[in-house]
């Protein structure tokens, strides 16, 4: 058993507090006590992996990309009658877990787990029941560019039989792609259209897939470029490559390319009516959607209001501490003067050419690597995963996101990997570098999701999944931790860290202005270009995903508030016993738990690390 868990279970002991207090009485009345809290314990844990595995065995795309080969040649369903059954499993699991568990005959772990299960599930439930209005397809994700980026990134091709693999999954494109363009159709005709300019964005992204050889005269396409290559580098005959070849184009021609035929036909249609309107407010019961989205994202209660205020306050703080830093530097103007400087002086940014891309690659990576060997500063439990810099492929750095985390696959065959987005790379500016690098690498998503996915003795859904304000949450506040320990040495780079945390703290005003107060984008757009540093260019990318992904801008903040509101509790409650190795050791040696667990792990966090007073 690792170090982690074994610290875990240290913490949360029986009867350290209300989380995990027991009913089972003294224990003198119950002589087996021990007994049956070990065989309830191990029968619940047997009951999740049946679970995890029934769940698996509906997604072969999933076992691919843990790393598994299992259905290597196969898609998931993902038809509207998929999801539903999938909605009905998830209510007679919450059933089962209520009717056959006792959870009061449960180790701390197996108790927190039946807790976690629960809450998730009921949270499932919740936004099932409002999905009609998540868009299938949008600019920034859906399957017309998660599939061929899928094939690209995860379909291992090491064998004969993987090509052969791989190319099966070609054919099965048209039935993939069909199934969520009859769901977005149905979602159309309901009155959950994506706003207008959305169209022509997921229109070039689908054309993107089918530009260039097989499909035109012209340069390989992303997929054909792909299989080809994969297929080169096959230990066998030069016939056998031939043959994979022709097979594979045959797919990209049959299935491939009828599919995004059929989908941009139906983009263009539904383009001809949509609307200017942006927020999930003119969706079907948009109010009622919203709010379902919020207590998703966030793990809170807290109303759109709420938020939108904690919002604004946060703002005036950061640029508080922003202003103290351009009088560091000597900029001679007011904040908003200063933000234009940083966005249009030369010096902040790496050219725009390859060799500036290499050179923002290398910088990136140089910084990941720095932060590594500082770790056993701030951390007790390390990620045995390695994790790489890679940019975003050609095909989708219009609509990809500037810079974002994969995960690791489960048997270690492929690292971690932090994306950077450099189309253009003026979007990429240098004083910001330095904390997103941070954020999305390491002690960022790499640390938490890799160290998370290798904890020993906890149940699957533990361990890989995951809640949007804990996971961004812990970015968000990993930013700022290499600044304890002096790796912030330019003052812009701090401004940097700065930028990205008001960023953040921006996005709470302008999600909830365009989704419950009803902005329309250049209102959005103008209030960032007024109050934060970033680029023009990023600033309208990123509210046209906040229009099309409503609420889950929100997590980030909410969930850095929430782990700083923490740490301050643990440090004055425990003055120099506090130790910042085992509160980080706290915050992740649990998996990805809602905020308000959360408190409450700390909670025991503390009342063990006091002293004993007789």
């Amino acid at each position: 058993m690792k170090k982690t868990i074994l610290l875990a279970t240290a913490l949360l002991s029986l009867g350290a507090s209300p989380l995990l207090s027991s009913c089972l009485g003294s224990g003198a009345d119950i002589p087996d006590r021990e007994e049956l809290i070990i065989a309830e314990s191990q029968r619940l844990n047997a009951w999740f992996k049946s679970r995890y595995e029934e769940q698996l065995a509906r997604s072969p795309m999933s076992r691919t990309y843990l790393g598994m080969t299992e259905g290597m040649d196969k898609l998931d369903d993902i038809s509207q009658t998929a999801i539903d059954e999938e909605r009905a499993l998830a209510q007679t699991w919450l059933n089962e877990l209520r009717q056959e568990f006792d959870i009061d005959r449960l180790d701390p772990q197996s108790r927190l787990s039946f807790r976690l299960f629960e809450v998730d599930i009921e949270d499932q439930l919740a936004t099932a029941a409002v999905s009609q209005n998540d868009y299938v397809f949008s600019h920034m994700s859906g399957p017309h560019t998660g599939l061929p980026s899928f094939m690209i990134n995860y379909g291992k091709v090491g064998s004969v039989a993987d090509a052969e693999a791989y190319i099966s999954r070609l054919r099965g494109v048209q039935t993939y792609l069909g199934q969520a363009q009859a769901r977005a159709k149905a979602q159309f005709a309901a009155g959950a259209s994506m706003p207008k300019f959305v169209y022509a964005k997921v229109s070039e992204a689908s054309r993107n897939v089918i530009t260039g050889a097989p499909f035109e005269e012209g340069p390989d396409s992303p997929l054909w470029a792909d299989i080809q290559a994969k297929i080169e580098k096959l230990d066998t005959t030069d016939n056998k490559k031939e043959d994979l070849r022709n097979q594979a184009k045959d797919a990209l021609l049959t299935s491939v390319q009828p599919a995004y035929i059929s989908l941009l036909s139906m983009f263009d249609a539904q383009a001809g009516t949509a609307t200017a309107q942006d927020g999930a407010w003119k969706l079907p019961s948009g109010e009622t959607y919203y709010n379902t989205r919020l207590k998703h994202y966030t793990t809170t209660d807290l109303t759109a209001d709420e938020i939108h205020e904690i919002g604004l306050k946060e703002v005036a703080r950061i640029q508080d501490e922003m202003r103290a830093i351009m009088e560091r530097v000597g900029f001679d103007g007011t904040l908003k003067e200063f933000f234009t400087f940083l966005r249009t002086d030369p010096q902040f940014t790496f050219p725009n050419t390859d060799e500036g891309r290499e050179a923002y690659m290398a910088e990136a990576t140089a910084i990941i690597d720095e932060m590594r060997g500082r770790l056993d500063t701030l951390f007790i439990t390390k990620p045995k995963a390695n994790m790489v810099v890679k940019r975003v492929e050609p095909f989708r750095e219009a609509t990809a996101f500037g810079a974002f985390y994969n995960s690791p696959a489960l048997d270690g065959s492929r690292p971690g990997t932090y994306y950077i987005n450099l189309k253009d790379v003026k979007d990429q500016p240098k004083f910001l570098m330095q904390a997103l690098a941070y954020h999305e690498g390491i002690p960022g998503h790499h640390m938490q999701i890799a160290i998370a996915q290798e904890l020993e003795g906890l149940p699957k859904f533990r361990t890989l999944g995951g809640h949007t304000a804990f996971i961004e949450g812990w970015a968000l506040y990993s930013e700022a931790i290499p600044k304890e320990i002096g790796l912030y040495t330019d003052p812009y780079k701090e401004f940097g860290q700065l930028g990205m945390e008001i960023f953040r703290a921006a996005r709470l005003v302008v999600d909830t202005g365009i989704h419950s107060k009803k902005w329309d984008r250049e209102k959005a757009v103008q209030y960032y270009l007024d109050n934060i540093p970033n680029p023009e260019g990023d600033v309208r990318a990123e509210i046209d995903r906040y229009i099309v992904w409503p609420g889950q801008a929100t997590a980030y903040m909410i969930g850095k508030l929430k782990i700083e509101e923490l740490r301050a509790k643990a440090e004055s409650e425990l003055g120099d016993k506090f130790d910042i190795r085992a509160f980080h050791d706290t915050v992740i040696a649990n998996g990805s738990v809602p905020l308000s667990i959360l408190e409450e792990l700390v909670d025991d966090y503390i009342a063990n690390a006091k002293p004993e007073t007789n």
